[in-house]
């Protein structure tokens, strides 16, 4: 019998090369946010002038506000707009078109990101050609990261639905409940996480989008990955390795916050389950 000590260490050691192989990029980025030097590949010294001149920078400042706006305004949208797909597809059964209705709720998911957003742009410009409008900017970008989002949202929230018990709804609506009562006080708090999940994620995929954004954006209306995109192509920029750095910092903080309330979730779950158990046996 072979013993375990050398799947241990194989497993150990492609964790570490699999860690290193994803982080070292991005630990390289912070450290060199830091260097002197306007090259990227000579370390001349330590400074933090890099994050002053970007919080100084009105362009990327401007992009960054356009950024969490779209995004806001998108996961919203997309959360919205992905329950009630989610609600038909899985709480209406069969019904004449739903196979069509699933797919083109899918479509977007392995739809290039180029092939959407020529589509969108000759839909609008076939549009402002008819009607005067839209014009391209804010609005726009925002039709294309929620028809995006929205696809996201539909396959997260569904995979809850489909968990759920639908003997909670049954026994609401038995007490008297109505149907939108039944979905407040019951059938919402049960999906509340597949929401947050949702949100969250519909929110990463606009703020960090380039493809659609650069088809659908117009004057006034650069993204931040936008404005970054366009400086990398002229040269590595040092205040942009700055940006990319208090991003990485914020989402981790963020990362860690959330892993740590979800933890702290589930421990208080685990003893209430504990405290009920054994008061059911006194």
């Amino acid at each position: 019998m072979k013993h375990p000590f050398g799947r241990s260490v194989f497993g150990r050691t492609w964790l570490i090369a699999v860690f290193i192989f994803l982080y070292i990029p991005i630990v390289t980025l912070v450290v060199y946010s830091f260097n002197d030097s306007r090259l990227s590949t000579v370390w001349t010294g330590f400074t933090f002038k890099w994050y002053v001149d970007a919080s100084h920078d009105r362009e990327l400042i401007d992009g960054l506000i356009i950024s969490l706006k779209l995004a806001f305004m998108s996961a919203s949208l997309s959360v919205i707009f992905g329950t009630f797909t989610a609600f038909v597809l899985v709480r209406y059964g069969r019904f004449k078109g739903r196979g069509l209705l699933a797919s083109m709720a899918n479509a977007p998911l392995v739809m290039p990101d180029v092939i959407v957003g020529i589509s969108l742009l000759l839909m609008l410009v076939a549009l402002q050609k008819w009607l005067g409008f839209p014009e391209r900017g804010i609005g726009t970008i925002l039709l294309g990261h929620a028809l995006i989002g929205t696809s996201f949202a539909t396959v997260v929230i569904i995979s809850r639905l489909r968990e759920i018990d639908h003997r909670l709804e049954e026994a609401a609506m038995d007490l008297g409940c109505k149907p939108f009562q039944v979905f407040w006080l019951v059938t919402l708090p049960l999906i509340a996480s597949a929401l947050v999940s949702a949100f969250l994620l519909t929110f990463t995929l606009s703020f960090d989008d380039v493809v659609i954004a650069a088809f659908l954006s117009g004057p006034g209306s650069t993204t931040l990955p936008l404005v970054i995109f366009s400086r990398a192509r002229l040269g590595l920029d040092p205040s942009i390795n700055a940006v990319a750095t208090v991003i990485i910092v914020v989402v981790s903080i963020g990362v860690i916050a959330s892993s740590l309330y979800q933890l702290r979730a589930e421990r208080r779950r685990q003893r209430e389950v504990a405290d009920a158990y054994a008061q059911g046996k006194s």
